[in-house]
């Protein structure tokens, strides 16, 4: 007879997900109840740490998008192999489908000033009351919550100094205005923006392209076009998909001609793909949500590949994301539309559509690379990190990059 603790027992997200062994509980002859996946130990953060040499930073993309280096990692044989970037199309298959994010970064950093109104009071001895009150504020847009009113979810610097009812300026004169609704933590903030007819056209002319912070310089001109896909066309990102950085219209061009269909879907890459983890064990961390859209026509090629056990190559992480997100309750196969993805994918977890990755290098303890390790297993891509420092490989935003399958 089953006991009653196992009738009832559902796991819950953590026990689910944890990185283990697993064992299986099988309750009687019941076929039609589900196996229940057990796990013995929790996934901790410090797992997914690494040494990195800060001159292996790349501050500077290559001459060329195509000229990288590209580690090839086969988890068949869990062996891997130093390559060039120029080799990935001979080493996709007929009838593979190839999915990349065609977000468009916009220049979401914003420098203004703020009204002083909510800040506490200064002497007027005191010299520094001026740039207390008026100081400069580093605005990052990272998603639009409505469009009327024109609010958004944004991170803000200095944070502790911006509180709700405080006013925002960009521009001189000001071409933009923006009052805080609600305060977060981390320096996250909900502005409101003043109505303005051309408002992404005034951000195009007075935002910053929003390089990550790793990248230890002012951005440039020349950004707008590198730390932007060859195929982005739905603007919405506050950071690159980068590893599609690396493409070129020629690189894409022989890919087709191979016979390798390529779908678009998007993903507008904000908080969820780069915010810092924050807690001890992983599955304590919650990713934000991050808005994507899959046509009926990308669904179709895709779920037609799953159907036929053709293999789906994700060009990021934002890909895998966003697919995996779109098939969870489909029985493995893709939704069409839109909506706001929030999966959280680490060791653990059973891939329903992605057999294969190209990436970038990502940070030690990022959610980035815990995806990637859910992928290829801990020990296996913590390990070929280690062998991409030992060689020198270029790392992160404007990095090499890696291919597994």
């Amino acid at each position: 007879m089953v006991p009653q603790a196992l009738r009832t027992f559902q796991p819950n997200r953590a026990e689910y997900c944890k990185n283990s062994s697993l064992f299986n509980i099988y309750i009687g002859n019941l076929d039609r109840v589900p196996l229940l996946q057990l796990y013995n130990s929790a996934v901790f953060v410090s797992d997914f740490d690494y040494d990195l040499p800060p001159e292996l930073i790349a501050q500077e993309p290559l001459p060329e998008r195509s000229g990288s280096r590209m580690l090839h990692l086969n988890r068949e044989t869990r062996s891997w192999q130093d390559r060039r970037f120029r080799e990935f199309p001979n080493l996709l298959k007929p009838g593979d489908v190839l999915v990349v994010n065609n977000t468009r970064v916009f220049p979401a950093r914003l420098y203004g000033h703020r009204s002083g109104q909510r800040a506490q009071p200064l002497s007027p001895n005191n010299p520094a009351t001026r740039e207390f009150l008026r100081g400069r504020v580093e605005v990052l847009l990272t998603r639009q919550i409505s469009a009327e009113p024109n609010e958004w979810e944004c991170l803000v610097r200095p944070g502790r100094k911006i509180g709700i009812g405080e006013y925002l300026f960009f521009g001189h004169p000001v071409e933009l205005e923006a009052e805080v609704v609600e305060r977060g933590s981390f320096g996250e903030r909900r502005i409101r923006f003043a109505p303005k007819e051309d408002f992404f056209a005034k951000v195009e002319s007075l935002g910053h392209v929003p390089l990550p912070p790793y990248i230890d310089r002012e951005d440039r001109v020349p950004d707008r076009e590198r730390y932007q896909t060859v195929y982005a066309q739905a603007r919405g990102s506050v950071a690159a998909p980068t590893a599609g950085l690396h493409f070129t219209p020629e690189v894409l061009q022989t890919i087709r001609d191979r016979g390798i269909e390529v779908a678009e879907i998007t993903l507008h890459v904000g908080l969820g793909t780069f915010q810092p983890v924050r807690v001890d064990r992983v599955e304590d961390h919650k990713i934000h949500r991050e808005s994507y859209e899959i046509s009926t026509a990308a669904a179709q090629v895709i779920n037609v590949a799953i159907q036929d056990r053709r293999r789906i190559v994700a060009v990021g992480t934002t890909t895998v994301r966003t697919l995996e997100y779109a098939a969870q309750s489909s029985g493995g196969h893709v939704h069409a539309g839109k909506g706001e993805a929030d999966l959280f994918i680490y060791p653990g977890y059973q891939f329903r559509v992605v057999n294969a990755l190209l990436t970038n290098f990502h940070l030690p303890q990022s959610t980035l690379l815990m995806l990637v390790c859910a992928l290829g297993g801990k020990d296996f891509v913590m390990n070929a990190y280690r062998h991409a420092v030992e060689a020198g490989y270029r790392f992160y935003s404007y990095g090499d990059c890696m291919f597994m399958e």
